[in-house]
């Protein structure tokens, strides 16, 4: 069960690691299928707050077929993170995971290329939530219906609210790629 964790540029540093940590525990401590393949734009992308990381494959190395979930942490407008979120290569990306009804778990702003993208018309989904909710506005305007929740459960799409979410939306991810059972036991051994 396959995770293709992609990094946008302008990501933030802890929705990213949330991923990477759960899933890793999952495999680490319990041999659970659940290998993580991190992925940018570039080989090195930097994150909100400049720090750079390097990452397993770049989008023109990708074939959606060899993976089962798609992991997109948000990030800051101001660290460029919409030049990549809102690129059509990304968009076409996200389309292809939901049209093969595959798992699309995001965090925080990172609702709104899916939201872009088209797959989430019509559907119910959240995105940061504070600040006069002006990016649960932006996230209507894609015709979603938004609901102001933490996270947000739709068919195969996981989204969330903040960055205070960002454990609980990588559990659920989890829990979709094994069971409710295995999720319990790696959020209890982590002390959640």
């Amino acid at each position: 069960m396959r995770t293709l964790l992609f990094a946008l540029k302008g990501f933030e540093t802890m929705e990213f690691s949330v991923f990477v940590d759960v899933l890793g525990w999952a495999r680490n401590d319990y041999e659970y299928d659940v290998p993580v393949v991190t992925c940018g734009f570039h080989k090195e992308v930097t994150s909100t707050f400049n720090i750079p990381i390097l990452v397993d494959k770049t989008i023109d190395e990708i074939n959606v077929n060899d993976y089962d979930a798609l992991a997109i942490p948000g990030g800051f407008e101001e660290f460029g993170f919409y030049e990549e979120a809102y690129n059509e290569q990304f968009l076409n990306l996200i389309r292809e995971f939901d049209k093969q009804k595959k798992i699309i778990a995001t965090i925080c702003v990172a609702a709104l290329p899916v939201g872009k993208s088209g797959v989430l018309t019509g559907r119910k989904a959240t995105t940061y939530h504070l600040q006069d909710a002006y990016r649960q506005k932006q996230l209507k305007e894609f015709n979603v219906d938004v609901v102001n929740e933490p996270i947000v459960v739709d068919k195969n799409i996981i989204t969330s609210y903040c960055p205070e979410t960002a454990a609980g939306v990588a559990f659920k991810l989890l829990e979709k790629l094994t069971s409710s059972e295995k999720m319990k036991i790696v959020k209890h051994a982590m002390g959640f």
